[in-house]
């Protein structure tokens, strides 16, 4: 059988997230004793346990909550009287750390141009998973790119069925034009990415915009677009470039405002 350990391990060399879940103080007749391990994943399966029962079923719905959230808890709960509430009659008290190990959040860049590979170096130095897609294989390689956790030299419509594509997916679109945008974005709009942002000036995505209509796509999912992306920095070069949009997807990510730290 797997120790918890071992899985912790394999969750960060998969890039996949699950609540550790630990009891922290045990006083009087408890199940558990301080330092028992559960490890809850997002597809409700469990190995560990912190004390079985009503006890186990909260913290199971807990953690499934904090996976949702991202944020720790901590639990208490009293083991004496079930009739207000209390998940046992042991009589002790029972603290769970509740904690969700997350994946690191995942840049995608599509389109492995200059300010592509500018925003690959740019991500990675930030702490970001990096992915690269590119329909040119020439392109889409470590020799040409390099950097990345990840290379799909795949069309952009196909992504989708090769990359899981989470809220902890940030999409940056860096194409040749608005041609091949029209052509793959809109599945990528079907997905659960946390920000699709398409590089180009007002007036490619507009042209873009148009395309997608017509290809019967609709206004809401348009909506989730970010063109053009980044902040406003008056940045010119690929490498001024890739700073406007990783400032822009760090904002958004951290709940940020953007504003000028001086107020």
């Amino acid at each position: 059988m797997t120790s918890i350990y071992q899985a912790l391990s394999e969750l960060e060399k998969n890039n996949q997230s699950a609540a550790l879940c630990t009891v922290t103080k045990s006083e009087g007749s408890t199940p558990r004793h301080v330092g028992s391990k559960m490890l809850v994943y997002p597809d409700g399966t469990f190995i560990g346990t912190v004390g079985g029962g009503d006890l186990e079923h909260r913290v199971l719905g807990e953690a499934w909550v904090a996976l949702g959230d991202g944020k720790p808890r901590y639990l208490h709960y009293n083991m004496a009287d079930p009739s207000r509430g209390d998940p046992g009659v042991c009589g002790g008290q029972v603290e769970v750390f509740v904690e969700p190990i997350l994946p690191a959040a995942t840049i995608v860049v599509i389109g492995a141009g200059h300010v592509g590979k500018a925003v690959v170096h740019l991500a990675k130095w930030l702490g970001f998973r990096v992915v690269v897609s590119d329909d040119r294989p020439e392109f889409c390689a470590p020799d040409t790119t390099p950097g990345a956790d990840e290379y799909y030299p795949v069309e952009m419509g196909k992504l989708g069925e090769q990359l899981k594509i989470t809220q902890r997916t940030y999409l940056v679109v860096t194409s040749r034009g608005s041609s091949v945008d029209v052509v793959g974005l809109p599945s990528l709009l079907e997905s659960d990415a946390a920000y699709i942002g398409i590089i180009g000036s007002k007036r490619r995505w507009a042209t873009t915009v148009k395309g997608l209509k017509e290809k019967g796509v609709k206004d809401d999912l348009i909506a989730k677009v970010h063109s053009p992306l980044g902040l406003e920095l008056e940045a010119e070069t690929p490498e001024e470039i890739a700073v406007s949009i990783m400032a822009e997807i760090m904002m958004l990510r951290n709940k940020a405002t953007g504003k000028s730290m001086r107020g």
